[in-house]
């Protein structure tokens, strides 16, 4: 019978011929999860031997993945600042930008913490959630306009227990919610609609409703700049995850509708990746 660690070699070696990043790690990640441990506890198991049993669902999951079906869908679960996640094919992929932009919201609202907070296209919840969780006397709403992502957020306040102090609403941006708000988020769509064939192909598996920000990506960001001003208080913060050369053109925008306090942040590979500003 294969090893843990043989397994692991030989899922690693397939992933490394599908021109697979982090091959290795995923054969981890996939083993762990079949086996129902922490993936470092396979370090101490590499002699174990496997049989059919787990056998059959590592191979399963191996081929999957080998064909660009996200790890985080495989798993079923992804950790966002630290809480898991559901997540699967009805919502985005949560990723590390987005971690990185609830991260410089909590740190900007330390000392005058948001009693309401709105979350546009809560998508899986990550951001809703971990915002509620950082201001526990909060109140979080969050809205989407795919059902299938709002439960599939359900899910997850459900079990954050954060049920009681997340409202959801089905609404096309603004178009169903009440305010005013201290605080908008969004990780709107931001992609241009003719590259989104191009991308890679695990971001193939996330909705397009997600993706699509119209011909240029900043039909969704710019309608939420001239729309959010009427949904905050004076004062009141708009935050907004955007995409790649975006930043110029919104600025602009912001000023245009009332902004101040601009501030264009970067992400970990350095891009202006987010917007936040304050109204009136």
């Amino acid at each position: 019978m294969p090893t843990v660690l043989e397994i692991i070699q030989s899922s690693t070696g397939w992933f490394e011929k599908q021109g697979l990043e982090s091959a290795r790690l995923n054969a981890e990640h996939l083993l762990a999860h079949v086996l129902g441990k922490r993936r470092l506890e396979l370090y101490l198991e590499f002699d174990r031997p496997l049989f059919e049993p787990q056998l059959a669902p590592m191979r399963d999951l191996v081929r999957r993945r080998g064909k660009g079906e996200p790890l985080q869908h495989l798993l079923g679960s992804v950790e966002f600042l630290g809480h898991p996640f559901l997540c699967d094919a009805r919502a985005l992929i949560p990723r590390p930008e987005t971690e990185r932009l609830v991260e410089l919201l909590i740190l900007e609202c330390q000392t005058k913490p948001p009693a309401t907070i709105l979350d546009i296209g809560i998508g899986s919840g990550v951001i809703a959630g971990s915002l509620a969780l950082a201001f526990p006397e909060a109140r979080v709403m969050g809205c989407d306009r795919s059902t299938e992502a709002l439960a599939l957020a359900a899910e997850n306040l459900e079990r954050l227990e954060l049920a009681s102090r997340v409202d959801l609403v089905e609404s096309d941006g603004f178009e169903a919610v009440t305010g005013p708000f201290d605080l908008i988020v969004s990780n709107p769509p931001y992609i241009a609609r003719d590259t989104i064939p191009s991308l890679a192909r695990e971001v193939q598996w996330d909705p397009v409703l997600a993706l699509d920000g119209g011909p240029s990506g900043t039909e969704f960001p710019s309608r939420l700049i001239a729309e959010a001003g009427q949904h905050l208080i004076p004062g009141g913060m708009l935050a907004l995850e955007i995409g790649d050369e975006q930043s110029a053109l919104l600025q602009e925008q912001l000023l245009a509708h009332d902004y101040r306090s601009i501030q264009a942040l970067e992400d970990y590979q350095g891009a202006e990746r987010f917007l936040i500003a304050t109204h009136g």
